[in-house]
């Protein structure tokens, strides 16, 4: 097997296996990838990582799919891209089909109803740990300027119920301008 395609297949069977036994959606798989692609295999830089899921975040779409395009591009390219993208689509989509055959079946099963519960309390903790680890290394930067932004940003979508996509576009706009060279 050539460079390349040892480099794509690693890429592909990565995001496949990522996608295929994560549950709890985007926020449980990011810092999965973060440790496969950070710590792992060390393709990327951890502040690199952190911009990669930001702009996944924001951009239209599931953010694990964005973040394995973004991924997969800075590694590989276009090519890296269409395979990581592959990767994280395909196991979701058989498991769906898989599923939707038997739909009634599990519908009305207490065993995996129970599991699904289980299962929603480790994604709580996951996501907490997404957060708590995106928050710390902004606190790390020590960036004033970056922290009072996620507080007021944090104040503005809990308590004064601000929409949060309008929160985006204006730290988006804020961080256009400001160049982040704060």
């Amino acid at each position: 097997m050539t460079k390349d395609k040892h480099l794509y297949f690693k890429l592909f069977i990565s995001t496949f296996y990522l996608s295929a036994f994560t549950f709890g959606g985007g926020y449980v798989i990011v810092p999965l990838m973060k440790k496969k692609f950070v710590d792992d295999l060390g393709w990327i830089e951890e502040k690199e990582m952190l911009d990669l899921i930001a702009i996944g975040q924001s951009s239209p779409g599931a953010i694990a799919v964005n973040t394995s395009i973004l991924i997969g591009y800075r590694v590989a390219g276009l090519k890296g891209a269409f395979v990581t993208i592959s990767g994280t689509v395909l196991p979701p989509l058989i498991i769906i089909t898989i599923i939707s055959m038997f739909y009634s079946v599990f519908r009305d099963n207490k065993i995996v109803n129970a599991i699904l519960k289980g299962m929603q309390a480790g994604v709580a903790v996951v996501i907490f740990d997404v957060v708590f680890t995106m928050i710390s290394t902004i606190l790390k930067s020590k960036k004033i300027f970056m922290i009072f932004l996620m507080v007021v940003a944090f104040l503005a979508a809990y308590f004064f119920k601000v929409n949060v996509a309008l929160i985006i576009i204006v730290a988006m706009i804020i961080g256009v301008i400001r160049n982040d060279v704060c």
